[in-house]
């Protein structure tokens, strides 16, 4: 399957976790080896060929619309969530219109990642099964990740279905923030503010929820420690 048109970035949340950093400044303007954990976000879908991200603002709204001015790939719309803070779920039923009918991206902006031989974001939309899948997440593994402090999210199958992890277990997995979403999932929410996640889960009960295994290293930079060990990283990688 060719790459999704369009994908939603997010980029409204408060980035609690990463402060001090963030009392000035939010989280997706934060550098990582000298570029913004959003510029990296942007660059990777523009590379794998993504036309339009929509894009949405709640904390420090203005900081993320400046940077986002001269951008033209890819292009980007704006949307904003300054009146009210709609988490993730929220987020995409009010960008609905935007996104249009077809499956898109989801994409967070504190995930990143070396690649591996390929382009990650063209593997998963080549694995992409609309038949089958209602839901396909990209996933990293829980043990060799960079900034990964919790007992993963996900087992896979032989098919690659994905099945949740249950309390007290530990998976091999984890969703690295990067995925495609049906926006049929979203028609009944008669909520304005709600979470991703629990969509995730009820296609994994269907077993309408399906994996695609990152090559290459994934950074999950969540906290200012995180962000120390991603940029050491990133640098050795380089040399």
């Amino acid at each position: 399957m060719p790459i999704p048109d369009v994908a939603m970035v997010f980029a409204a949340g408060l980035g609690t976790r990463m402060r001090p950093l963030t009392e000035t400044m939010p989280k997706p303007l934060i550098s990582v080896a000298k570029r913004s954990m959003l510029d990296h976000t942007l660059d990777r879908l523009a590379d794998a060929g993504v036309r339009r991200a929509i894009v949405n603002v709640h904390y420090l709204a203005d900081q993320i619309e400046a940077r986002l001015a001269g951008r033209t790939a890819p292009s980007i719309i704006i949307s904003d969530e300054r009146d009210r803070l709609l988490d993730q779920g929220g987020g995409i039923k009010k960008a609905l219109p935007l996104l249009g009918a077809a499956p898109f991206l989801i994409c967070n902006t504190d995930a990143l990642w070396l690649e591996g031989p390929t382009s990650n974001l063209r593997r998963l939309a080549a694995h992409w099964d609309p038949h089958r899948m209602d839901i396909l997440l990209l996933v990293a593994s829980t043990t060799t990740s960079i900034g990964v402090d919790w007992p993963g999210d996900f087992a896979m199958d032989e098919d690659g279905r994905l099945s949740r992890r249950q309390e007290h277990a530990v998976t091999p997995f984890v969703y690295s923030g990067i995925g495609i979403v049906k926006p049929e999932l979203f028609d009944e929410t008669q909520a304005d503010v709600f979470r991703l996640a629990p969509f995730f889960f009820a296609a994994a009960e269907a077993g309408r929820l399906f994996g695609t295994r990152l090559e290459g290293l994934w950074l999950h930079v969540g906290t200012p420690e995180a962000l120390a060990e991603a940029e050491d990283v990133i640098e050795h990688s380089n040399r």
